[in-house]
């Protein structure tokens, strides 16, 4: 059986088809406004390069930038009614408190703070208001608001208080998709409940996607299971990306990775993928990308649900070159983007471009390098000097030690990656132009737990961390991985001194190959 592997980007739709470990082929295709039918031309592309028998292909992994896109674009987002549970406590900073206005503005300012809430030590703050509750359904029923989300102080703690609100709101509101914050942030009461209002808004748009994606998968003539890449660089049910969508965010850049990380057989590296305008830089640890520690940001809000440690930085092969008085050359941050094969040099374009730099210095084969015979030969020595200082600064960010590390140079702009970065191997794979498809198509199925147990009644800490690595495994087979490929990739516990009954947080994820679909 094939896998087909699809990353639905801003600009490029790329598809690849593989046959075990094996890449058969890789096609580009424009991204088209419908989703449909760029899907369907790098589909169709990807089959006919490898000669095969659609009926063949058993599964469909897709990344998509769609809900990262919509919140950064402040496009295609619904309504939402943000309701906390807490007073007469938090009603200092309401929700949406640290928002910026145009997406505050977006998501409708339905904001309601109801008696509630836990203490740090799991004690009520008051008992849950449902009276007001059935008032705030009432509300959200006159206003059509299309989506709540429900946050609880301290619900990692004690999450009884969301699970009955929840109920009442959907008792009183059917059809409303309600959000709870205990399935998608960590503790940290804002940006728990920022990340789940922001899933809120963007449920019309999942469940509108994930129908574009069926509808095309089906006019092409293919009846097999589809997954999407999440965040984390494994995959989940299409069922699930309708419930969380954010967990997608910067999928993108995490296929790449889990690609350059396959195509190398390297496990420990820095990942550069260089496109058209940006290059997005982060680290492999075991074969998948470090996650952030700390608070992500996601349009100008602050989240803190799982993200790899991903940055951007604007230079990519369609950047910008200018000469200022004086001498100086800037590269970027503006960019030519998807129309670079009309308007950079080498392709009969008037405008310089670092493609142009390095065709002209001789270090890559790209258009007709006659095109830019009469590039001063400075002004081309400078560009690619600052290019070069721009990666290494961005690689150099992303280490975490002195150890020499080798660094992948992935996606269609990775002709501006010198041979080699200071000390730095550089590795750029066959296939690197399409590794976020390929990433897409390797991905794996995942578990994970993160809760807060109670090491009391004679529970140790080595119990709780075998019945989480337990739960973790129990997910990860119910999404359809094969049991004897199952392996713990994190584990971590955290003592909370703080709480009572000597309390200790544990993180365990574990991934395993895709298997038979159960969901």
């Amino acid at each position: 059986m094939y896998r087909l592997g699809i990353d639905v980007g801003g600009t490029n739709t790329d598809a690849v088809i593989m046959e075990g470990q094996h890449v058969l082929s890789g096609v580009k295709a424009s991204t088209s406004e419908d989703v449909t039918t760029g899907v369907i031309e790098a589909l169709e592309g990807a089959v006919s390069k490898a000669g095969i028998d659609r009926s063949k292909i058993g599964t469909v992994m897709i990344g998509t930038t769609h809900f990262t896109n919509a919140v950064i674009e402040r496009k295609h987002i619904s309504h939402v009614a943000a309701i906390r549970l807490g007073l007469p406590a938090t009603s200092s900073l309401p929700p949406l408190v640290d928002w910026p206005d145009d997406l505050a503005e977006a998501v409708g300012h339905h904001t309601y703070l109801v008696r509630g809430g836990y203490e740090f030590d799991g004690r009520a703050i008051a008992p849950l208001d449902e009276e007001e509750l059935v008032r705030i359904a009432q509300d959200i029923r006159a206003k059509n608001v299309k989506a709540a989300a429900i946050t609880c102080v301290f619900s990692p703690i004690n999450s009884e208080m969301e699970k009955r609100a929840k109920a009442v709101i959907e008792k009183h509101c059917p059809g409303l998709p309600v959000v709870i914050s205990g399935d998608i942030g960590r503790i940290g009461l804002l940006e728990r409940e920022s990340a789940a209002i922001m899933n809120a808004s963007l449920l019309p748009l999942a469940a509108k996607t994930v129908d574009a994606f069926g509808k095309a998968l089906a006019e092409a003539g293919l009846s097999c299971p589809f997954f999407i890449t999440q965040n984390d660089g494994t995959l989940m049910a299409a069922a699930t990306v309708r419930s969380f969508p954010v967990l997608t965010f910067a999928s993108g850049p995490t296929n790449s990775m889990r690609g350059a990380a396959f195509l190398t057989g390297r496990k420990e590296a820095i990942v550069v993928d260089i496109g058209g305008t940006t290059s997005d830089v982060g680290a492999l640890h075991h074969g998948f990308p470090r996650q952030a520690a700390t608070i992500v940001d996601v349009g100008g809000v602050r989240t803190n649900f799982r993200m790899p440690d991903v940055f951007s930085i604007g230079l990519g092969g369609g950047s910008l070159v200018r000469e200022l008085a004086g001498g100086e050359v800037t590269v970027g941050p503006q960019s030519v983007g998807y129309r670079i094969a009309k308007e950079a040099l080498v392709f009969g374009g008037s405008t310089l471009t670092t493609t142009d730099v390095v065709v002209a210095l001789g270090k890559a084969s790209v258009g007709d390098a006659s095109k830019v015979a009469h590039l001063d030969r400075a002004l081309a020595e400078k560009a690619h000097a600052k290019i070069v200082s721009m990666l290494e600064n961005s690689v150099e960010r992303s280490r975490v030690s002195a150890d020499p590390i080798p660094v992948i140079a992935v996606g269609g702009g990775s002709i501006l990656m010198p041979d080699r970065l200071g000390d730095l191997e550089v590795i750029r794979p066959e296939n690197f132009a399409v590794a976020n498809a390929v990433g897409a198509a390797i991905a794996q199925i995942s578990g994970e737990v993160d809760r807060v147990f109670a090491l009391e009644n004679g529970l140790t800490r080595e119990a709780c961390l075998k019945q989480a690595e337990q739960e973790a495994t129990d997910r990860a087979l119910s999404a359809g991985a094969i049991a004897d490929t199952i392996q713990v990739i994190e584990r971590e516990d955290v003592p909370l001194a703080y709480l009572p009954g000597n309390a200790t947080r544990i993180h365990v994820k574990v991934v395993g190959e895709m298997g038979g679909y159960h969901g």
